[in-house]
C-alpha cells in the first residue's frame, strides 16, 4: 500500500484515530496493582483528545484525580492489514511525545462496577502531543528516554526499552484486528 504523501507534521489536524496501549510498562502496571497482559490492551481516544504542546488540559466533569502518563506516540505513514512484525517499521512515518491523561477516579468507579472505563480516557484534551519527529531522526525508538515535568519538577521518567510489547509487535497486533491507517497515532 502507498505511503501517505502529505505533511505529517500536521498529524494533529489530519489524524483519524488514536489507538493507545494500556499496561505496556511493567513498573507502571504494578504500581497500579494491575497484572501484565498476555496480549496488548488496546483502547481508543477520539481525535478531539489531541491538543498541542502548551495548550490547556481540561478536567472532565466530576473528575478530582487526573493522572498523566508520558508515552511515545507512533505516527503511521502507510496503511496496512496483517502487517508482519518484520515489516512493521516500514509503516512508521515518525514519532511524537504524548501524554495519556486519565480521570483515575472515574476509571476506578467504572472498573469497580464492571463497566467500561472509556470515559475516563476519551475526553477532549486527554492526549496532549508534541511536534512530529521523522522516523529518520530517531536512531532507536526502543531506547528513548521520556520524561514529564510539571512546574519544573520531574513527575515521570522512563525508557522505551522497558515497553512490554515492541512497536512492531503492537503494529502487527493492531493490523490483525483492523487496518492500520495513515496519520494514526499509536
Amino acid at each position: 500500500m502507498a505511503a501517505y504523501s502529505g505533511d505529517l507534521r500536521t498529524f494533529v489536524q489530519l489524524g483519524r484515530k488514536i489507538l493507545a496501549v494500556g499496561r505496556n510498562y511493567k513498573d507502571h502496571a504494578l504500581e497500579l496493582g494491575n497484572p501484565m497482559p498476555d496480549k496488548p490492551l488496546i483502547f481508543m481516544k477520539p481525535t478531539s483528545a489531541f491538543i498541542q504542546q502548551g495548550s490547556a488540559i481540561k478536567f472532565p466533569k466530576g473528575c478530582n484525580e487526573l493522572h498523566h502518563e508520558v508515552e511515545l506516540g507512533v505516527i503511521i505513514g502507510r496503511r496496512g492489514v496483517d502487517i508482519p512484525v518484520d515489516r512493521a517499521m516500514d509503516h512508521v512515518a515518525g514519532y511524537t511525545v504524548a501524554l495519556d491523561m486519565t480521570a483515575r477516579d472515574l476509571q476506578a468507579e467504572a472498573k469497580s462496577k464492571g463497566h467500561p472505563w472509556t470515559l475516563s480516557k476519551c475526553y477532549d484534551t486527554s492526549c496532549p502531543v508534541g511536534p512530529f519527529v521523522s522516523k529518520e531522526s530517531v536512531r532507536d525508538p526502543h531506547d528513548l528516554q521520556l520524561w514529564l515535568k510539571v512546574n519544573g519538577e520531574v513527575k515521570q521518567s522512563g525508557n522505551t526499552k522497558d515497553m512490554h510489547f515492541t512497536i512492531p509487535v503492537l503494529l502487527n497486533y493492531i493490523s490483525e484486528i483492523g487496518r492500520a491507517s495513515c496519520r494514526e497515532r499509536v
